[in-house]
């Protein structure tokens, strides 16, 4: 297992479409009041930490927690932190899309995302974040997006994809990952 630098994932604020039930993958929306406070409360969080470069993805929900978090400091926007894209499933709502395909979410687990026609899958999921990784010199703090911090953890522990569902993630937590291990604050 690589010895990667220290990562300080943070999942965006509570969206509209969170709260909606409704699927965003690449596409976006607002964040709602909570999301702001959950946003103001990770920049609580990561307040004392220095020397640490600092990202987001691209996608306006995760551009807005970061200009919140990161409080006016400047950060890199890198379009392989965005959230997997989950093709024809993207703006649907969860629970229509589970009445009509069952059968995809037999399980209950997250394997939906790597079977959604036209979308992006885990393999594609992977690669990109693997890249941004490599490309990674000292530690940083990371605003990304639900699979996307999973797979970011994943990869950086060194973990078997199918590990994918057995890491946690909060709207307004502080993922830590160090030395192939992981620890969540609030």
């Amino acid at each position: 297992m690589r010895d990667w630098p220290d990562l300080y994932l943070m999942r965006h604020g509570q969206t509209e479409w969170n709260v909606q039930g409704r699927m965003q993958g690449r596409l976006d929306s607002l964040l709602t009041p909570l999301g702001v406070m959950q946003a103001r409360r990770q920049g609580w969080l990561v307040r004392d930490l220095r020397g640490l470069t600092r990202h987001a993805s691209t996608a306006g929900r995760a551009q807005q927690t970061a200009r919140i978090v990161f409080a006016g400091q400047d950060f890199v926007s890198d379009e392989r932190l965005h959230e997997i894209d989950i093709g024809d499933f993207t703006g649907r709502l969860w629970h229509e899309l589970r009445a009509e395909r069952p059968e995809l979410f037999a399980g209950g687990g997250l394997d939906w995302y790597d079977r959604a026609p036209q979308g992006e899958h885990f393999a594609g999921l992977e690669a990109r974040v693997r890249s941004f990784l490599q490309d990674l010199t000292a530690p940083a703090l990371i605003v990304t997006h639900g699979i996307t911090l999973r797979m970011i953890r994943l990869v950086a522990m060194g973990l078997p994809r199918e590990r994918l569902a057995e890491m946690p993630v909060a709207q307004g937590a502080l993922h830590l990952v160090s030395r192939g291990r992981h620890r969540m604050f609030f």
